[in-house]
């Protein structure tokens, strides 16, 4: 029994199936992505609009990551190429979108959850974080982490405080000695 293509994509002149070859590519792209990215989150975009999709994607690839909408069997062939195990696979039922964090793990997640939030269209399903794969109320949590960026100025700023504060007593310190310097010499009959 043959699945009957829709008929938008029947009347479209240039409606052409996949060959073996182009599968083969693009679980081969998939793959090197898999092995390459920080960190993949799935993501059911039913109801998206390509407005809502394109947006996404230029903010995205802003931050490092990209999101491609592939075949999930293509996509299940690829994460075992690359030794990722998929734990629970109903993440790859339905429409299923992949984002490829490449450089900061958690600032595209976060992205990527404010503009489905925004849409009010899809949500997440799962991912993976340097190989280990997290359910969906993890991936969510994460999300709301700040950015590695974030942590560093954190991180200068608590750092930086207390020499601030060391200054200050340094300084006061040395304030109170020209003053008691300066009373000693007015007592000892120094001019004013």
């Amino acid at each position: 029994m043959t699945k009957e293509i829709p008929k938008q994509v029947r009347d479209d002149k240039n409606y052409m199936p996949k060959t073996r070859a182009q599968k083969e590519d693009t679980v081969t792209i998939l793959t090197d992505k898999f092995s390459k990215a920080n960190s993949v989150v799935f993501t059911d975009f039913t109801g998206m609009t390509m407005s809502d999709l394109a947006e996404m994607r230029t903010k995205l690839r802003e931050i490092s990551a990209e999101f491609t909408i592939t075949k999930n069997n293509l996509v299940k062939i690829a994460l075992k190429n690359a030794d990722l195990d998929l734990t629970d696979d109903a993440v790859l039922n339905g429409q299923t979108a992949t984002l490829f964090a490449f450089g900061d793990e958690i600032a595209p997640i976060a992205e990527l959850t404010k503009s489905l939030k925004a849409s009010q269209k899809g949500g997440i399903k799962a991912g993976f974080v340097n190989g280990v794969m997290i359910n969906k109320a993890r991936v969510i949590q994460l999300s709301t982490l700040p950015s590695k960026d974030q942590l560093r100025g954190q991180v200068v700023g608590a750092l930086a405080s207390p020499l601030y504060g060391i200054v200050g007593v340094l300084q006061a310190n040395l304030r109170n000695l020209v003053y008691t310097l300066d009373q000693i010499r007015l007592q000892k009959g120094g001019d004013a």
